[in-house]
């Protein structure tokens, strides 16, 4: 496809267009809504000067998804009036290659246009507003990442599930908006929910289809504001018609009305299980249901409360996730990894809220027996991890974000981190970048400067520092030089500290490992983030950083012979 996808207006009226070369068979989803109450909202597809159709909406409130299906190819233009007709997005593709080649963003509007960051190798959406990953897995040969999504402005409102296909979990395609909210919730622009987070497994047979689970919240409805369902797509593009699987909370235990984020796998005994994030009065709970199904369509049934977290009092359990760490599924001698997030958590001593909590033990597909836990990232910008074991190890990627930041009154634009290896070595988990993250290492910036205490550029902030200890515990300063905020990474008797503070007055918490001493450090930078892995992922810390400027300089200091190497790498997808 090509296109003159910028809409320009015609000669002083009001009517826009946009040019695209388009072939027979193209789809074309577009989202309008009318200018002002009582009109019509249209969007004319012309070939050769004539009209081959129109897509139309009449509500004033929400924009309107409709679609487009070209039977003949050529060029196309696609025409509003704009005093009648505002539009949010229009992208293209073919159903026969889409998840080779991706969407084809004919226009988007400024409320909803993804940042312009050059260079940068983090996973971010083509437009709007991100957060949970959901259905993270493999499906047939390509991984698959759906997530939490709104399409029309760069701020929370209501729930979608966008999508997107990696071969390598670092090069993304865009893919068409997977999961709508209902009718009801569509026609309204006041975030009452949506299609909430969840999870994917494969389909049986020949035919390489995804079910996918998900809740659909609305707010305010009785009895349940939380429901689960699910819907399957055949062409790993477009989800059926969706099904409600769990129409109420369990009864008898107290819940609040959290009852959210199903994580559905395959049990060590053959079964489907399902983990739901709840709480009580007392704190966070995961629920854990089955089915003897074999398509995990229906029959769930209750089992029990799998875990519970009460330390940081009445908080709720979400977007829990289990994979196995150190063995096949069915073998009852491996220990598995129990990962969720504790909403609304607050840790005393630092002050560093939602914290994600991981927990290893056996689970024998109906009970979960925890050995010890430790928390998954200690700068808490990792959140609503969601893993998966592809062919023999787990893999997971989580939201580049935190609760505490997000305002009604701001934009907010984020990203996913990179995607991570979840291993257990020596009785810890370590969480490691996947090692195809050592193929973005471009050129190699320095070697010598950053030891010797000189002040280095970092072009243009996405680059890889890796720095090895003369010791264990060895102490040293790192200084980094950003517009927006002071950074630094510091390692002392206290433990491995991400040194952040924002000019503005506000107290910050500390984003603190309290006690570790790696020998060796991994610090990814890129704009919008800096991500830190202590040896191999033992300690790993994850800040999301204000704007899209990188980090411009670093600067290294340390005790004699505390460091024995440091280099930088230049990164690029």
């Amino acid at each position: 496809m090509t296109s003159h996808a910028n809409p320009s207006s015609l000669l002083g009226s009001s009517v826009k267009t946009l040019s695209a070369v388009l072939p027979a068979g193209t789809t074309i989803h577009a989202w309008l809504k009318a200018a002002r109450a009582g009109t019509l909202a249209e969007l004319r597809a012309r070939q050769a000067g004539r009209q081959i159709g129109r897509i139309t909406a009449h509500n004033s409130e929400e924009f309107e998804f409709q679609a487009l299906v070209l039977e003949a190819g050529g060029e196309t233009t696609l025409a509003y009036d704009a005093a009648a007709t505002a539009v949010s997005i229009v992208y293209a593709f073919s159903n026969d290659d889409v998840l080779e080649k991706g969407i084809h963003v004919l226009y988007g509007g400024e409320q909803n246009a993804a940042p312009a960051v050059p260079g940068s190798y983090h996973f971010r959406p083509p437009f709007g507003w991100m957060n949970d990953p959901n259905g993270f897995g493999r499906f047939a040969d390509k991984v698959h990442l759906f997530y939490q999504h709104y399409p029309h402005s760069l701020r929370w409102n209501t729930m979608h599930w966008g999508h997107a296909v990696s071969d390598d979990y670092l090069h993304w395609r865009h893919l068409p908006i997977f999961l709508l909210p209902s009718a009801e919730l569509s026609a309204r622009a006041d975030g009452r929910g949506g299609a909430f987070s969840g999870s994917a497994i494969p389909l049986a047979g020949e035919e390489p289809g995804i079910r996918v689970f998900f809740t659909e919240q609305v707010k305010d409805r009785l009895p349940e504001e939380q429901i689960q369902l699910t819907a399957v797509t055949g062409d790993q593009i477009s989800a059926g018609p969706a099904e409600i699987i769990l129409p109420a909370r369990p009864a008898g235990l107290d819940l609040t009305m959290d009852f959210r984020d199903p994580y559905v796998l395959r049990g060590p005994d053959g079964r489907w299980k399902m983990l739901l994030g709840s709480r009580d009065h007392a704190g966070g709970v995961i629920l854990l249901y089955e089915t003897a199904d074999p398509d995990a369509a229906g029959g769930w049934i209750f089992v029990g409360i799998l875990h519970r977290e009460n330390r940081f009092g009445m908080t709720a359990a979400e977007c829990p996730c289990i994979v196995p760490l150190d063995g096949s599924a069915d073998d009852p001698q491996t220990r598995w990894a129990l990962i969720f997030g504790l909403l609304t958590s607050r840790d005393p001593a630092t002050g560093r809220r939602n914290i994600t909590i991981a927990t290893v033990g056996r689970f024998d597909g109906r009970n979960f027996v925890k050995e010890f836990e430790q928390e998954l990232d200690f700068g808490t910008d990792a959140y609503a991890f969601q893993a998966f074991v592809d062919k023999s190890a787990p893999v997971g990627i989580a939201w580049l974000a935190n609760w505490t930041e997000i305002s009604k009154k701001i934009d907010f634009p984020t990203a996913m981190t990179l995607p991570r290896s979840v291993l257990f070595k020596d009785g810890a988990l370590l969480t490691p970048p996947i090692e195809a993250t050592e193929s973005l290492r471009q050129q190699l910036l320095d070697e010598s400067r950053l030891l010797s205490g000189e002040t280095v550029t970092l072009g243009n902030g996405a680059v890889e520092m890796i720095i090895d200890l003369a010791a264990a515990g060895a102490t040293f300063d790192l200084e980094f030089d950003h517009p927006d905020v002071e950074l630094g990474l510091r390692l002392d008797p206290e433990g491995l500290s991400i040194l952040y503070d924002v000019p503005d007055g506000k107290w910050l918490p500390r984003y603190i490992a309290a006690g570790a001493r790696p020998s060796t450090l991994r610090i990814f930078l890129d704009k919008g983030s800096i991500e830190v892995f202590a040896d191999n992922g033992r300690w790993t810390g994850t800040k999301r950083l204000p704007g899209f400027e990188g980090v411009r300089s670093a600067r290294l200091s340390a005790p004699a012979g505390n460091v024995a190497t440091a280099r930088i790498w230049q990164l690029k997808l």
